[in-house]
């Protein structure tokens, strides 16, 4: 029995351990993208746009009031739902999260999924690390091209949510008109590229976003391109940003499997103060 207790008891600090190293990778991660928000911000001026198609033209003009400092790092802390399960099972669970978005250079997530079996952990451009009951891993991936070239296309989609500074034309960053309402705007850093469309309304609000994220959401588990996208709702200002507080993305989207795994409702919106 004794010997039980002892290889029990080195698992339990075996296991702490790992949280504990985890944590620590996801506090620096999260400094390092808060100090790439500018030093010493250009003010929002729609002369910048003015060369963009109309529909990027009118998503900037409702996005980002005049005089605004391009801020392009985000806080944004969320509640809602996240789905554990399949299109025919979702199994969603209450999540809280909070997050720090700076595409294109990275994004950290760190959530909690409530339940019988409660999860948290978090999901960067680097890994993806969750465990159960706060200590045993169920989940531990990243550091390979596949998962690198799926996260990218999130936290690029994303900007479009909450960071849209980011989007704004400049070196790796080109727009195109895909129609009256629809644009299309590729980034591209560090070898990798994605392309995100946005539809928006008459005024200007990003209400579909969509593209073909590289993924392995399907029943195959095998990595490829397929359709993802969000719908974005309740457009509140911050900070002289108009950005959505309800959030749904579906993996998918569109198709007969259209599947909503995720609905979010957020708490606050914070773009943090420049570095100097």
């Amino acid at each position: 029995m004794y010997p039980i207790l002892v290889i029990l008891g080195l698992a339990l600090i075996v296991l702490a351990a790992l949280r504990l190293w985890d944590e620590r990778a996801d506090r620096l991660e999260w400094a390092r993208l808060a100090t790439s928000q500018p030093a010493s911000p250009a003010l929002y001026d729609p002369v910048i746009v003015a060369g963009l198609p109309e529909p990027a033209q009118r998503f900037f003009n409702f996005a980002i009031a005049p005089d605004t400092p391009l801020l392009n790092v985000a806080e944004i802390d969320m509640e809602g739902e996240f789905s554990l399960g399949t299109q025919e099972n979702p199994n969603y669970r209450p999540m809280d999260a909070r997050q720090i978005l700076a595409a294109p250079l990275g994004f950290v997530w760190k959530a909690k999924m409530s339940g019988a079996v409660p999860m948290s952990g978090s999901d960067t451009g680097s890994w993806t690390r969750f465990r159960i009951f706060d200590l045993i891993p169920v989940a531990r991936m990243g550091g390979v091209p596949d998962h690198t070239r799926a996260a990218y296309g999130r936290y690029v989609a994303e900007a479009v949510f909450w960071t849209p500074a980011a989007l704004l034309p400049g070196p790796g960053v080109v727009w195109e008109a895909l129609g009256q309402d629809t644009a299309r705007v590729t980034v591209s850093y560090n070898g990798l590229s994605q392309s995100v469309d946005l539809q928006v309304d008459a005024e200007g609000r990003p209400v579909v976003v969509q593209f073909m994220r590289w993924s392995n959401a399907n029943p195959e588990k095998k990595h490829q391109l397929q359709p993802f996208g969000g719908i974005l709702s309740d457009f509140r200002e911050v900070q002289g940003f108009r950005v959505p507080f309800k959030v749904e993305a579906a993996n998918m989207f569109g198709t007969d499997q259209h599947f909503v795994f995720f609905r979010a409702t957020i708490t606050d919106v914070r773009f943090l103060s420049p570095m100097s």
